[in-house]
C-alpha cells in the first residue's frame, strides 16, 4: 500500500521505490506534458495530474489505486493521444508512478532529499555574452525552462545560441521589453544548437519558448543589454 506523505519527504516509498529518482524522471519524461505542483511542472499537453486525481483522493480509494492507473497508463498508452509507447519501464517506471501517486493532489511541496532533487527553473548563473556571442541553454532535465532565467550583453550585434538537449521541442526568440515584435528566433527543434543574430540597443528584452504553452509554463528569462 502506497501511504501518502505529507511531506514527501522520504527516499523509499511504495513497493520500494525511490522518490528521488521518480521525480527526477518525472520531470524529464512527463513534465513538459502534465501539470504536477509538487512536482514544479506546468506542461499542459495532457491532464493536469493534480486535478486528475483529486477524486481518486477525496474518496479515499487509496494511492496505491493512482500507482497503479499510472503504471498502466505509461505501460499501454491511448495510441489516440500524445503519450510514447515505451516512455519507462520496470523500476524506474514504479519509481515515477509511486512519485506521481504520492504527490498528486498533495498540499505543500516537497521537503528533505525531494525539495533539492530537481534545480529550480531558471535558477542558474546569468548568461553573459562575451565577444559578440550569448549562449542560452534548454533545461536537460525536460523541464519548460532554460537553464537561466537571466542573460546581459552589451550593445551592438550578437549571436544568440539556445543549445537544447532535453529531447522536448523548445526555441528561442526574442523580443523588445515583455510584448514588443520578435527580433529574431531559433527553429522549433527537440535536440541540437541553433542561433541567429541581432543587432541590440541598449535596453531591456525577453527571451522565450515559442512551443504552445510553453512560455506561460515559465520558460521565458529577461536579457539586459547596457
Amino acid at each position: 500500500m502506497l501511504l501518502a506523505a505529507s511531506g514527501c519527504g522520504s527516499v523509499k516509498h511504495g513497493e520500494n521505490a525511490n522518490l528521488i529518482v521518480g521525480k527526477q524522471q518525472f520531470v524529464a519524461k512527463c513534465g513538459a506534458c502534465h501539470t504536477l505542483a509538487r512536482a514544479e511542472t506546468k506542461g499542459s499537453v495532457g491532464p493536469n495530474l493534480d486535478v486528475a486525481y483529486a477524486p481518486t483522493v477525496s474518496e479515499g480509494l487509496g494511492r496505491s489505486s493512482i500507482r497503479s492507473v499510472v503504471q498502466h497508463q505509461v505501460e499501454y498508452p491511448n495510441p489516440e493521444e500524445v503519450m510514447p509507447r515505451g516512455l519507462a519501464s520496470g523500476a524506474v517506471l514504479n519509481d515515477i508512478a509511486s512519485y506521481v501517486a504520492a504527490s498528486a493532489d498533495n498540499p505543500g511541496k516537497d521537503t528533505g532529499l525531494l525539495a533539492s532533487a530537481v534545480a529550480p527553473v531558471g535558477s542558474g548563473k546569468a548568461a553573459e555574452e562575451k565577444a559578440g556571442k550569448l549562449e542560452l541553454e534548454a533545461s536537460p532535465t525536460g523541464q519548460l525552462a532554460y537553464t537561466t532565467n537571466k542573460a546581459v550583453a552589451q550593445a551592438g550585434q550578437v549571436t544568440i545560441s539556445m543549445k537544447n538537449m532535453s529531447g522536448v521541442t523548445h526555441n528561442l526568440a526574442i523580443q523588445t521589453g515583455t510584448s514588443g515584435p520578435v527580433l529574431g528566433a531559433t527553429p522549433l527543434e527537440p535536440k541540437g544548437t541553433a542561433s541567429f543574430t541581432v543587432k541590440l540597443k541598449p535596453g531591456s528584452y525577453t527571451f522565450f519558448c515559442q512551443a504552445p504553452g510553453h512560455r506561460a509554463a515559465g520558460m521565458v528569462g529577461t536579457l539586459t543589454v547596457k
